[in-house]
């Protein structure tokens, strides 16, 4: 019996170049699907660019059906427009997530970046160069918001390992311990 694979699909948001990264990991096997961007031009209107967002997201959803979603967090910086539309961008690409019934998951830029390479201040390049290893491809892709959202999605993998979330392994006191470790006492 063969197990179906999990697909990801992972978004670094933004209002002028989303990127999309999607991987399929079967057993301990991890595959890249498919990574890109979406590329908004700064002449359209602000509502305009939203709608092509959560369209791209909501037609990425229905291409691949992917299981899970998770998307980049903003990190806060002294522009609060910027803030304000990253935010924006963010909320329609989540909102095209849940529409198709996908579990939302979201991760700071540090989280990503620790998973994916050990090193929480780690840049875009040694992000790219760790997947290149993970995922083995050698390409590089158009612009490193498409390996950004891979690596978004690459963390959610590895957040969501059972090792990670298993509770049953973990004591809740010496009774616990105790109980479930009879022969280790002495």
């Amino acid at each position: 019996m063969q197990n179906k694979p999990k697909i990801i699909l992972g978004i670094d948001p933004g209002t002028l170049v989303m990127g999309y990264g999607l991987i399929s990991v079967t057993g301990k096997e991890m595959l890249l699907l498919e990574m890109g961007i979406l590329k908004l031009s700064a002449k359209h209107d602000a509502y305009e660019r939203l709608e092509r967002i959560h369209n791209k997201v909501a037609d990425i959803i229905k291409i691949h059906q992917p299981g899970f979603f998770a998307i980049e967090a903003p990190f806060f910086g002294k522009n609060v427009q910027s803030m304000l539309k990253l935010g924006r961008a963010q909320g329609v690409a989540i909102a095209a997530a849940m529409q198709a019934g996908l579990p939302v998951c979201e991760y700071s830029p540090k989280k990503i970046k620790q998973s994916i390479t050990g090193n929480g201040n780690a840049d875009k390049t040694q992000v790219l160069k760790m997947l290149q290893q993970l995922l083995k491809f050698t390409e590089a892709p158009e612009q490193l918001d498409a390996s950004d959202a891979l690596a978004v999605a690459v963390c959610h993998h590895f957040q969501d390992s059972p090792l990670l979330k298993s509770d049953d392994h973990k004591s809740k006191g010496w009774e616990d311990f105790i109980l479930k470790n009879p022969g280790r006492l002495k």
